[in-house]
C-alpha cells in the first residue's frame, strides 16, 4: 500500500531540472511492488491446487508479505542508515526479483512463502523511503508532480494486478505469470542503475519517535480507525476470487472482466477523493468505511446474483482505493511537523492491517465458511467509522 510523506532530505534548487526519468524508472518500481503484492489475490484457486493447501492457506501467502514488510518499514532505515539509497533502492529491486523467481520455482509451499516474504522485505523497505529520494530527485515546485507519477504506478497496479493475473494463470499457470514479472524487474533494475543518482544517506527516523506519536490521543485513534478500515477491507478482498467462482458462479474470463471493473472503480474514486476531502474531510472518514460494510452486507445477501454482484464489486473499488488518500489528508492536519515518523508508523500499520485480514479472512474462510469472512469485514469496516467519527471531531 503507498504512503504520501513529509521530507527531511534536501531537494534540487529551483533552477535544477527534474529527473523524470529517474522518477518514472521509480513509478515502474512502484508498479511491481504493489501488482507483485496482490497478485495471489487473482490467483488462490491454482496456487492452493497445485501446492496441495488449502484457499485459506494460500492467502497466508498476503499475512506473509505484510509481516515482512511492517519489519523492514520500522526497522530497514536504521539497519541502512549509512548506505547511499541510490543503492538501497537497488538492493530493494533485487529482492523483488528473487521473490518473484522464488515463488515461480516453488517446489513446496514452504519455499513459496520464503518468496512471499522476500515482497514484504522489498515493499516495506522502499515504501519508508520513496518520497523522501523523490525529494531528492526533484526541484521544489516538482514534488507533487513526482508523487502523482509515483502513485501512477500504484494506480495502474490496482487496476491490472487482479484481472491480468487471472487471465494469465488461465493462459500461462499461475507459475508463468510470476515468472513474467522476472524479466520486468530486471529492466526495472538497469534502469535504475543507469537513471538514478547517488543519494548518500543523511538521516534517519528511530522506532522511539515513530511509536511516540501514538502519546497523541487523537493521532492513536485516527491510527486504529486506519488499521480496522484496512483489516475489514482486505479480510473481504482477499479472498474475492473463491467467492466469484464458487459462490456467484463465475468463468474465468467474466471474473477477470469483473475484477477488472473492481480496479476501474478503484481509479475513479482516486480521482475524485482530493475534491471532495478538501472540503468534507470528516464525511469522506466516516462515509468509505461505513459505505464498504453496506456493501459487504450486501455481497452476503446477493453474492449468487452475477450482475448486482459485479456492480457492487465496482462500488467496492470506487469507495475502498481512496482511503489512503483520505487519511494521508487527516494525518497533514494532525501531526504536520511529524509526517515523516507518522508516515514510517502508517506503512507499518497498513502492512500489519493486510496481514491481519488475510489471516481471519482465511481462518474463518476455511472453518465457517465464505460469508462468515465477508460479515467479518463489515463488522471492521463499521468500527473503523465510529472510530473515524471520533478522531474527526476531536481535530
Amino acid at each position: 500500500m503507498t504512503v504520501e510523506l513529509t521530507l527531511n532530505e534536501t531537494s534540487l534548487t529551483e533552477d535544477e531540472t527534474t529527473s523524470w526519468s529517474a522518477v518514472t524508472c521509480l513509478s515502474l518500481l512502484t508498479f511491481l511492488l504493489v501488482g507483485l503484492e496482490f497478485l495471489p489475490v487473482s490467483l488462490l484457486t491454482p496456487i492452493a491446487n497445485d501446492l496441495s493447501v488449502s484457499e485459506g492457506q494460500a492467502g497466508l501467502a498476503i499475512t506473509v508479505s505484510g509481516i515482512f514488510a511492517v519489519i523492514t518499514s520500522l526497522f530497514g532505515n536504521a539497519v541502512l542508515a549509512k548506505i547511499d539509497r541510490k543503492s538501497v533502492v537497488l538492493l530493494y529491486t533485487a529482492v523483488l526479483v528473487a521473490s518473484s523467481l522464488a515463488v515461480a520455482l516453488a517446489p513446496n509451499f514452504l519455499v513459496y512463502l520464503v518468496g512471499r516474504s522476500l515482497v514484504g522485505v522489498s515493499i516495506g523497505g522502499f515504501w519508508s523511503l520513496s518520497t523522501a529520494i523523490l525529494a531528492r530527485l526533484t526541484s521544489d515546485r516538482d514534488v507533487p508532480k513526482a508523487i502523482a507519477l509515483l502513485q501512477g504506478g500504484t494506480a495502474f497496479a490496482l487496476v491490472l494486478a487482479a484481472p491480468l493475473g487471472s487471465f494469465l494463470g488461465g493462459l500461462i499457470g499461475w507459475r508463468g505469470t510470476f515468472f513474467i514479472t522476472v524479466p520486468i524487474g530486471i529492466a526495472a533494475l538497469i534502469w535504475q542503475l543507469v537513471v538514478l543518482p547517488r543519494m548518500p544517506a543523511t538521516s534517519t527516523v528511530s522506532v522511539a519517535r515513530i511509536f511516540g506519536l501514538l502519546r497523541n490521543r487523537t493521532f492513536a485513534i485516527g491510527m486504529a480507525a486506519t488499521a480496522l478500515a484496512f483489516i475489514g477491507q482486505n479480510a473481504l478482498s482477499i479472498y474475492l476470487r473463491p467467492f466469484l467462482e464458487g459462490v456467484t458462479g463465475l468463468e474465468l474470463n467474466v471474473l477477470s472482466m469483473v475484477l477488472l471493473g473492481l480496479g476501474v472503480g478503484g481509479l475513479a474514486g482516486t480521482s475524485v477523493i482530493g475534491f471532495v476531502a478538501r472540503r468534507h474531510l470528516l464525511l469522506v472518514l466516516v462515509g468509505l468505511p461505513a459505505a464498504l460494510s453496506v456493501l459487504a452486507l450486501l455481497l452476503i445477501a446477493l453474492g449468487p446474483f452475477a450482475a448486482v454482484t459485479a456492480s457492487l464489486l465496482v462500488m467496492w473499488g470506487f469507495f475502498s482505493t481512496p482511503i489512503p488518500v483520505a487519511w494521508n489528508t487527516w494525518m497533514a492536519a494532525i501531526v504536520p511537523g511529524e509526517l515523516e515518523a507518522a508516515g514510517g508508523l502508517q506503512v507499518a500499520l497498513i502492512q500489519l492491517a493486510i496481514a491481519g485480514g488475510a489471516f481471519a479472512g482465511g481462518m474463518l474462510f476455511d472453518t465457517a465458511g465464505w460469508w462468515s469472512t465477508f460479515l467479518l469485514a463489515a463488522c471492521l469496516l463499521a468500527g473503523s467509522a465510529v472510530l473515524a467519527a471520533r478522531a474527526g471531531r476531536r481535530s
